[in-house]
């Protein structure tokens, strides 16, 4: 019987050993291989080992770091060592002899080598299972709850988007009411967007987002109930509505509704969605935001189409307590759904945010903080604007920012109520803002294939100016006369229905531009500020929009949409004939560029 001693070299990492052991132990067994030491003279195995590392293996005992001299030491200490070794080991300690051990050498791997030959031969996946496995959800149980939830909540957010606006140009001849409304909203978006999400994630999960939930259903119900009011109490008149008390509560509800949703909708979208899917499955996470953004389309397809074949058939109170009971009723069916979600998940929700050193010294901040919030928001702020300013892809996403000056020349308020005092059908109304966005969900289908044929900058180029051509035809069709016949009035609708085609690619192209150019480590920080400064742009033409209220000034606000428009598709092709050495660098993939 041959004994072979294996002596581990001091600088092999410890969490090495169980795998080379085992991998050696394998290597010895083959038939083909012996392994031996030389020793020149009669040498003792020298074992100095600490019971305490003896004592944490169970059925066998490991020694390593092990020294072999060549001094002569007598017989008293190598009893002394055996016996201490063997109270500790219950492996036979074995003493080694010259003649079992023959003058045959072989020279023994370098370590680097030694340990690249055992990770070749571990097994691996192929590339098809490694496509499999980066297509399926970590948590597909757990996904598809959340999907259903997201479904209920949007559903009724969009009823409310339509409802409002459409319900308050019957109240009043003007677009006052409604750019009043959305200005306020706007600007709580950018002054408490960066709070809100900083404190979101100081906060666990479910508790937090069950608890928005109910804020902006709070909302939500309070926004109708005043529209109701006014309705009911004040059906006609003719003064300013903005010193009326129930539309000052209507304001506060309404900026309250869209924070709330601007954070739901962040998280969503930034947060639970890479959890569910798994943040090292990139196809599964890309099916799942594809999935959502078109949730979010067929929503909004749904709830407009709902509230205006409703508003057609019934009064606008009706169609408002209707609205309010799906409100109602969604509230326990979302909170349900989010706890579901994150019980077929197996508590991934519950994870924390950030390391426990991130998170205890987050905290120890907070509460410092937790007397200036003014403060702090106002530095969540400038480190915002910082990184915005300074990112590699500016021009990009200034592009995209001024597609938001347009507010008049796609579905929203300002357009709802548009169309309202022009007398159309509630259900073309709604009809119209359907059309957008099923217009979304081609632009999901349709980008790929732009990306394909004319890459991924090209591609953000072509829509742009597919959208502003085909604004500028609508505009002209606008201007060359009244709109007070039907025929004029739905070509001049078709034609913005047709330019969200564009405007939906470059959303779905630039997106991909931006998480491109953005670093990982500043996606978040730089995406809020980015929606910030798009609500910005909004509440600016909104701003003009409550200065220009009358219904004879639409063209003139069309006109200045158009011009943001336009702007945007020049200052992107102007960026992508004048590349810089950074934008090469991060678009060297595209064969197009």
């Amino acid at each position: 019987m041959r004994v072979v001693i294996i002596s581990q070299p001091p600088s092999t990492p410890f969490h090495l050993f169980p795998l080379l052991r085992q991998a050696h132990a394998s290597y010895l067994s083959s038939p083909t291989c012996r392994v031996r030491y030389r020793f020149s003279s009669r040498r003792w195995l020298n074992l100095h080992s600490t019971p305490l590392r003896l004592d944490s293996f169970n059925s066998r005992c490991s020694i390593t770091n092990t020294d072999v001299f060549n001094q002569v030491v007598n017989e008293e200490e190598i009893q002394e060592d055996f016996s201490a070794a063997s109270s500790n080991c219950a492996v036979p300690i074995v003493h080694l002899k010259s003649d079992i051990l023959e003058s045959e050498s072989l020279n023994i791997l370098a370590e680097g080598t030694y340990v690249g030959s055992l990770l070749t031969t571990l097994p691996v996946l192929s590339e098809e299972q490694q496509n499999v496995l980066a297509a399926t959800p970590a948590h597909p149980a757990g996904l598809y709850a959340f999907y259903a939830s997201c479904v209920a909540g949007n559903l009724v957010e969009q009823v409310y988007n339509f409802a409002w606006p459409a319900a308050m140009a019957m109240l009043h001849p003007s677009l006052l009411p409604v750019a009043v409304m959305g200005f306020f909203s706007k600007l709580a978006v950018i002054v408490g967007g960066p709070l809100v999400g900083k404190l979101m994630d100081h906060f666990p999960r479910v508790p937090a987002y069950n608890c928005l939930t109910i804020i902006q259903a709070a909302a939500q119900l309070l926004s109708v109930g005043m529209i109701i009011h006014a309705h009911t109490v004040h059906p006609t008149f003719v003064s300013p509505v903005i010193l009326r008390p129930w539309f000052v509560v209507l304001v506060l509800a309404g900026a309250v509704e869209r924070l709330s949703g601007l954070a739901l909708g962040v998280a969503m979208e930034r947060d639970w969605v890479v959890l569910l899917a798994g943040i090292s499955r990139p196809i599964a996470l890309a099916q799942a935001n594809a999935i959502l953004n078109r949730i979010d389309l067929l929503c909004e397809i749904a709830g407009a189409s709902l509230f205006g074949i409703l508003l057609s058939k019934y009064d606008p109170v009706t169609c408002l307590k209707l609205a309010a009971g799906l409100m109602i009723w969604a509230l326990p069916v979302v909170v349900v759904l989010t706890c579901l979600t994150n019980k077929l998940s197996t508590g991934v929700l519950d994870r924390t945010k950030c390391p426990q050193t991130c998170c205890r010294s987050s905290t120890e901040g907070s509460l410092s903080d937790a007397d200036n919030i003014v403060e702090m928001s106002v530095d969540a702020i400038k480190q915002g604007w910082v990184e915005y300013v300074q990112q590699p892809v500016l021009p990009a996403s200034l592009s995209y920012v001024l597609l938001y000056f347009n507010v008049v020349l796609a579905p929203g308020g300002l357009m709802t109520a548009f169309l309202t005092q022009c007398g159309l059908n509630p259900s073309i109304i709604g009809g119209f803002s359907g059309l957008c966005a099923s217009m979304g969900i081609a632009a999901t289908f349709l980008s790929a294939s732009l990306v394909r044929r004319f890459g991924i900058l090209k591609a953000g180029a072509v829509g742009l100016i597919f959208q502003a051509s085909l604004l500028t035809l609508a505009v002209a069709v606008y201007l060359s006369g009244p709109l007070s016949q039907q025929t004029p009035l739905l070509f001049f609708l078709c034609l913005i229905v047709l330019s969200r085609l564009g405007h939906m690619s470059y959303d779905v192209v630039g997106a991909q531009i931006l998480q491109t150019g953005i670093p990982a480590s500043k996606a978040n920080l730089i995406g809020a500020t980015e929606a910030s400064v798009a609500s910005l742009a909004e509440s600016v033409m909104l701003g003009v929009a409550i200065v220009a209220n009358d219904v004879s000034h639409f063209g003139f606000l069309a006109m200045l949409s158009l011009l943001s428009v336009v702007g945007a598709a020049w200052l992107f092709c102007w960026w992508l004939v004048n590349p810089t050495d950074e934008q090469r660098r991060l678009f060297s993939f595209d064969p197009h560029f």
